[in-house]
């Protein structure tokens, strides 16, 4: 049998996300603290060493220190500040490697949120094999392999992701003259996802009550609350057509509850936009208690306090397994995605009503370009339909009518 994987014991500190493993002194050989530190980085867990005892002379207070910094992004974690190095031994050699290239890219963009499928796709996919690369050092036989590999086990829409990415990366090199692009156009796949979901009335009318009673009794008869903070977020949800990041980050000072709108930041789009504030919404959010030195209305887990200073709160990250079980709740069908889904909803509903024309739908729903907003077109088409259908009947109805009063 082969030897068992070794592990190591964590010991907690008086400081939240901080904790040590016990280690020895590489020079010395004798016992050391190591000092580690977690956190959430676009929804990701993070656990990484920020340093040694007496070789860095590291304290938990300093730590803490750091780990306030990385959260702020004040700091650099310790894997971007690797990938920096990287680049700057590939720069040290004169090639902007597609590592490099990347590197360079997410700096040029500071005050844009960063894609966590971006950083996921290069990560995974297109360093492995391209990073220590130039553009121009790639074939199109490279870029088909990589398709044909991912295709295997991925979805179209990753795959287009995954190549639209590699894409962009070399226009990014050609348009700041760093250097040549890739000497090849890249095809991207077609892919079919304008899946648009719906509930009908029965189901809409379940979903409703989960959300506002929140108890689920089980089979043995016992009744447990779901989640608040979920049920909440989704009749936000439902209420504004607002996306689950959207909503995650909204901070009470962009609720203007006077003159009734919402202002939101860091948009899909890439700016800023305001949409109105419904009643229904308004009176969630007026009823919801607003906690001490926390400026997200549905905050995430704070990272502690320290003596004389607030607590440090940041935004929710996720509550899929909380939404998943309002779902199972109200019945609905399990490819139903929680908050993309009730999205849709709210763009359904306007757009069927046939009281909301198709640019104000795209300016609720914060489209950039019309084209996202074309798919709810049929609903409005269909209301449209049905009312000249009711103009056909109102005129037959005038006309037999007239015929009837001819004939007396």
């Amino acid at each position: 049998m082969g030897e068992a994987k070794k592990t190591f014991e964590r010991h907690a500190t008086d400081y939240p996300g901080v904790f040590i493993r016990k280690g020895t002194n590489r020079i010395t050989g004798k016992p050391e603290d190591i000092f580690y530190i977690r956190y959430r980085r676009d929804g990701k867990r993070i656990e990484e060493k920020v340093g040694r005892e007496k070789q860095d002379d590291m304290t938990a207070a300093r730590a803490s220190r750091i780990l306030g910094k990385i959260i702020d992004r004040e700091q650099k974690p310790r894997k971007e500040l690797r990938e920096a190095a990287k680049a700057a031994k590939a720069a040290e050699a004169g090639k902007w490697t597609f590592d490099r290239l990347w590197t360079e890219y997410k700096a040029g963009r500071p005050g844009q949120k960063r894609s966590a499928t971006d950083e996921s796709n290069f990560t995974n996919y297109l360093s492995p094999i391209f990073g220590a690369r130039e553009p121009r050092q790639v074939v199109p036989l490279d870029v088909d392999r990589l398709r044909m590999n991912l295709s295997k086990k991925k979805a179209a829409a990753t795959v287009k992701n995954v190549l639209e990415l590699l894409r962009r990366l070399s226009n990014f090199a050609a348009n700041k003259r760093l250097c040549d692009p890739l000497p090849f156009r890249v095809s991207m796949p077609k892919v079919n996802n304008l899946k648009t979901e719906d509930l009908n009335a029965e189901q809409m009318a379940r979903l409703l009550a989960v959300l506002r009673d929140g108890t689920v009794t089980g089979k043995d008869g016992k009744k447990t609350m779901l989640d608040r903070d979920a049920r909440e977020i989704m009749l936000l949800a439902m209420f504004t057509g607002m996306r689950r990041g959207e909503i995650f980050r909204l901070r009470w000072d962009a609720v203007d509850f006077r003159r009734g709108f919402i202002k939101l930041r860091e948009t899909k789009g890439g700016t800023d936009s305001t949409i109105p504030l419904p009643d229904e919404a308004r009176e969630l959010l007026e009823r919801r208690a607003r906690r001490k030195d926390c400026p997200y209305i549905f905050p995430g887990r704070s990272i502690g306090k320290k003596k004389g200073t607030p607590e440090q709160f940041r935004p929710k990250t996720d509550a899929s397994k909380h939404f998943r079980d309002i779902r199972k709740a109200a019945k609905l069908p399990s490819d139903f995605r929680p908050m993309h889904g009730l999205r849709h909803v709210f763009a359904s509903m306007l757009a069927s009503s046939g009281e909301v024309d198709l640019y104000t739908l795209q300016r609720l729903l914060t489209h950039k370009s019309p084209t996202m907003t074309q798919r709810y077109a049929h609903l409005r088409d269909e209301t449209l339909k049905a009312a000249s259908n009711v103009a056909g009947r109102i005129i037959a109805a005038t006309a037999e009518q007239i015929v009837e009063k001819a004939k007396a």
